[in-house]
């Protein structure tokens, strides 16, 4: 196997998973460094997951875990009043936007911070946190902020992108010194980034139009086998076309490696010995393209493909529950990097024990795998849970181990 080959081995929901699971059972033969686990306490923590499904969607009906579900503002769907007051030319067009909007609304969707807020003067909502860049992101892309056409406002072109600095980027968001976003400069350097990436790839991003995300929809609806695309195919197009996007990165035969660290627990006989993916916001965003497809007329399949997502709601909510534990709490207080052991450690236990869970909480609402995918199982769900118990612990809500970010990893 070529160096690239190998490369190209880690690019994938597979890899991720695989990996992980193999973290959670070197945690379980007590040779993880930082974390142990306490398996023996995940029936409660499913419980609980269980009961803030039902408390939340008491007919079971909930939706995937999407950057769509943070649009809907006071029970208003922003995105929704806005599609319904536009003449799109076909469902295609229509799909090209939104995957423009969810591109670049997923990238700019890492941590904020405790301290910022979007004030929104529309709905009169003040909101923070995944919610709070939800909209800003959506403002800043209704207003044509994104736009090289002025008069075509809902589209993000390569050019627009590539040309975006921290200051535009503050401006929508309403940064100023006592409103600090965390990784400000980091978001707007990932957005130029993505500009560049799909200005030097016209055949894959304007296939149907100048180059811009949403190109990637016609790519996507190309590979559809009789009207139907699986989930990981989503995932692995992601990670091939639009890899060098993210800033400096392990690489391995000339490739990028995206969200990939270094963890002694995996162990290969190769060059990607020590290697664990993730693939965090590439997945979120793969989740979050899944509705612009089936909106589209494409049936997505093997969802539960992906994996659940390695962020701090659902790594808290192992925390919280006494699933994971830190051999020194100290550490927890401290400002731990994204490539330490121990957040590595933790987001690979996460993944994990999102498996783990998943079929214990069906079972708990009596649902099957097939009605409810992982994906609505972290909606409804261990995400949810997660922001719950961080509300209860902590006055602020943050994660109970603290990471140092750039805004491009949480």
């Amino acid at each position: 196997m070529s160096d690239a080959e190998a490369a190209r081995s880690l690019l994938s929901a597979g890899a991720v998973r695989k990996r992980a699971h193999e973290m959670l059972a070197a945690s379980l033969k007590d040779r993880l460094s930082h974390l142990t686990v306490d398996l023996t306490r995940l029936p409660a923590c499913a419980d609980f997951v269980a009961t803030v499904i039902r408390e939340n969607y008491p007919s079971l009906d909930v939706p995937f875990h999407a950057r769509w579900r943070h649009f809907t503002v006071g029970g208003r769907d922003l995105w929704a009043e806005r599609t319904a007051a536009t003449r799109w030319p076909g469902a295609a067009a229509k799909a090209r936007a939104e995957f423009d909007l969810a591109v670049v609304s997923v990238l700019l969707d890492a941590g904020a911070g405790m301290g910022w807020r979007y004030r929104d003067a529309a709905t009169g909502a003040e909101i923070g946190r995944s919610e709070g860049l939800a909209l800003a992101s959506l403002r800043m892309f209704a207003a044509g902020a994104f736009s090289d056409r002025p008069d075509d406002p809902l589209r993000a072109d390569a050019g627009r992108l590539a040309r975006l600095t921290a200051d535009d980027v503050a401006r929508g968001f309403q940064v100023t010194k006592d409103n600090p976003l965390v990784g400000l400069e980091g978001r707007a350097a990932l957005l130029a980034r993505l500009g560049a990436a799909v200005a030097a790839s016209p055949t894959v991003f304007g296939m149907a139009d100048t180059p811009r995300p949403g190109g990637l929809y016609d790519l996507l609806a190309a590979e559809a086998s009789g009207s139907a695309l699986p989930a990981p195919r989503i995932l692995a197009a992601l990670l091939d076309h639009l890899g060098a996007i993210w800033p400096g990165r392990l690489t391995l035969g000339g490739l990028s490696l995206g969200d990939t660290w270094r963890h002694p627990a995996i162990k290969r006989a190769d060059v990607t010995d020590g290697l664990m993916p993730f693939h965090k916001l590439s997945q979120w965003l793969s989740y979050s393209l899944i509705e612009p497809l089936q909106r589209s007329g494409i049936d997505v399949t093997d969802i539960d493909g992906l994996t659940g997502l390695a962020e701090y709601r659902n790594g808290g909510l192992f925390v919280d529950a006494g699933v994971i534990a830190l051999r020194d709490p100290a550490q927890a207080a401290r400002p731990n990097a994204v490539d330490s052991a121990l957040v590595v450690e933790w987001r690979g236990l996460t993944i994990a024990l999102l498996d783990a869970i998943a079929p214990v909480v069906r079972e708990r609402l009596g649902v099957t795998a097939e009605a409810f995918p992982l994906a609505r199982v972290l909606e409804g769900g261990t995400w949810a849970a997660g922001r719950r118990l961080a509300r209860e612990k902590r006055s602020d809500g943050g994660p109970p181990i603290a990471v140092a970010s750039d805004g491009t990893v949480f």
